[in-house]
């Protein structure tokens, strides 16, 4: 899909469709009134007819308007001027580019409104490219595009009013569109099989990010380096499957000569390909979905693509411990203790609490590089759901400055966090009567001692942990990875790099 910033005499653009915003009451946006003066009146016509409301969300097209260059026009109710935040205009935006899907339109020009309350243009034009981009998504891998699917937006266009800020939309539109790579690459992952996206997929998909960037480089650990290395914690879980673990290492840097000697921000991503529980076997309800515990590590993948898009001046490093959790005779058992990489010995309860034993062995790998940062993600509790829904990720952090800077991040990207306590009282719901803690902490607050369970391996660096159990992927009937929390990772990627916004 390609994305052009445009301004200019807004009547003259020849387009198949023109799309302009109608505030409630009803009352025309600034461009629409250029439109509107230009065709003699003919909106404001259309609008004493009682044909569009402006209200939220409401689309009406219009055709053959006098004087003006477009072939059609899309009013889009944008709701009440002083209400309308990010939120309504997704809304709004969605509608539009659902009719346009209807109408069978591939090229149209948005003119945009004034940002929001809560936006300004960059982050107008940016979400106004993610949007599209994700709304053309179509997963298509392993079933025949449907016969009789409308076709898809091919161009859009963004005509923005005032030609000084086309700088500033221009970048967003890039970014736009790089984050936008990346949400629908890790969809992808997500949305593939377990028989098909293994840790061996994953790894061959690293290396051909490798490939195809010249700014990063790939190494994939096999089981007999991680047994070397001594990952123990990680390793119990992959003796379950017949499926060789990989442990994937991918490292960015495009950061200048004078920032070289700088520490890399860290990526670590839970890569469960398949999770069935192991001996602590889940329901066969829904069973399906947990072809979605590598969302995490998909996550990585998609912010090392925005990165590479990007070419953000920063050292970045994705991790990606892989690997799958099935009953086999040589599975974990409940009761088994496993000796980790830092060289705590874990108790494992409950062999359905895999996620954060693959993890705890890679975020003390992560020692070795230094970091600046480290953040991992993981759709590692269904408690976390239970809390908070599916609308914020969970955040954990002792780090009060840090929960901010990726609050703030979520904030800006849309995709917001929640902070959770993670304080040292719920530590004691670790204990083990048998090695140095339990895989689980009981019923009670699961997301946060699972956390706290995390944190036991993250004290040599700036640490935070997001539980994206509840957003990762969508499930009923609108079942599909979402691509989060790549906009944030984006987000707060972009931040560091210390690139505008």
């Amino acid at each position: 899909m390609e994305f052009k910033i445009k301004h200019g005499d807004l009547a003259k653009a020849k387009t198949p469709c023109l799309i302009l915003g109608v505030y409630a009451k009803p009352k025309l946006s600034g461009p629409a009134e250029v439109i509107d003066k230009a065709s003699g009146g003919a909106l404001s016509a259309l609008l004493q007819r009682g044909d569009m409301t402006g209200s939220r969300a409401s689309c009406v097209v219009a055709y053959d308007l006098p004087d003006i260059a477009a072939e059609r026009i899309l009013l889009l109710g944008l709701g009440k001027r002083k209400e309308l935040d990010r939120s309504g205009f997704d809304k709004a935006f969605a509608a539009a580019l659902a009719r346009l899907s209807e109408i069978s339109v591939t090229d149209a020009l948005f003119a945009l409104p004034k940002p929001p309350k809560d936006m300004n243009l960059y982050k107008l034009v940016r979400q106004t490219v993610m949007q599209a981009a994700q709304a053309n998504y179509r997963y298509e891998h392993t079933k025949e595009p449907a016969k009789d699917a409308p076709p898809q937006l091919q161009n859009l266009s963004i005509w923005i009013a005032n030609k000084d800020q086309d700088a500033v939309a221009t970048r967003a539109a890039t970014h736009g569109k790089a984050i936008a790579d990346g949400i629908e690459l890790t969809r992808d992952l997500g949305n593939l099989p377990g028989n098909i996206c293994t840790p061996s997929y994953l790894a061959e998909q690293a290396t051909a990010l490798g490939e195809r960037y010249a700014a990063l480089s790939v190494e994939v650990l096999e089981e007999a380096d991680m047994e070397e290395l001594g990952m123990g914690a990680l390793l119990s879980v992959s003796r379950g499957s017949r499926e060789p673990a990989k442990f994937i290492i991918m490292r960015y840097s495009c950061a200048p000569i004078s920032q070289q000697d700088n520490k890399p921000v860290v990526l670590v991503g839970k890569g469960l390909t398949f999770d069935a529980g192991g001996i602590s076997i889940k329901p066969s309800e829904a069973m399906d979905e947990m072809k979605y515990d590598m969302a995490g590590g998909a996550s990585v993948f998609g912010a090392m693509v925005a990165a590479c898009e990007l070419q953000l001046p920063i050292d970045l490093i994705g991790v990606v411990p892989s690997s799958e959790n099935l009953p086999d005779g040589a599975a974990n058992k409940p009761g088994d203790i496993v000796k980790s990489l830092s060289g705590q010995t874990i108790e494992i309860l409950n062999t359905d609490a895999e996620g954060r034993l693959i993890l705890c062995d890679a975020l003390t790998y992560v020692e070795r590089f230094d970091p600046a940062l480290v953040v991992d993600m993981a759709t590692l509790t269904g408690a976390c759901i239970v809390a908070l829904g599916r609308h914020p990720s969970g955040l954990f952090t002792a780090d009060d400055e840090l929960a901010t800077e990726i609050s703030a991040a979520g904030e800006a990207a849309g995709d917001r966090v929640w902070r959770l306590p993670l304080w040292d009282d719920y530590q004691q719901q670790l204990d083990s009567n048998f090695a140095d803690m339990a895989n689980i902490g009981g019923r009670d607050a699961g997301a946060i001692t699972a956390a706290a369970f995390l944190s036991r391996y993250a004290k040599k660096y700036p640490w935070a942990h997001l539980d994206i159990a509840g957003t990762a992927w969508l499930t009923g009937k609108p079942k599909g990875a979402t691509g989060r929390p790549v906009a944030l990772l984006s987000e707060l990627l972009i931040r560091r790099a210390g690139i505008e916004t």
